[in-house]
């Protein structure tokens, strides 16, 4: 099993979701986000002072997958999120050791994405 973590442009959000759902991938949890990566640093000025935006929205989307499902799950994203600009996002994928369904009691891969 495996914890995959997006951080993408909050306007790509609505094509990850299409994508991951077409792909039968629904348990997921989004998270609005700051971040910085390669990005250019916006200049804004606020009650007359300019202020350096170093910091982005983002959106972080956290998807607990069997192993089968990582590859289904990081195409998915990739393929939606992608403009070809600086500041698309990144992907982590994560060793999970250990998961339990709180409603049912399942565990471990029977409380993730359905195996293929």
């Amino acid at each position: 099993m495996k914890l995959v973590k997006a951080i993408v442009r909050p306007s790509r959000l609505p094509d990850v979701l299409r994508a991951l759902y077409a792909a039968d991938i629904t348990g997921l949890t989004v998270s609005r986000v700051r971040g910085h990566g390669g990005e250019v640093e916006v200049v804004e000025t606020y009650r007359g002072t300019t202020v350096k935006m170093e910091m982005h929205d983002k959106v972080m989307i956290d998807i607990g997958v069997s192993d089968t499902f990582v590859d289904i799950a990081v195409d998915a994203i990739c393929g939606s999120a992608a403009t070809g600009n600086v500041g698309d996002g990144k992907i982590f994928v994560l060793p999970v050791e250990r998961v339990v369904r709180v409603r049912t009691g399942e565990e471990d891969v029977a409380a993730v994405t359905p195996v293929r």
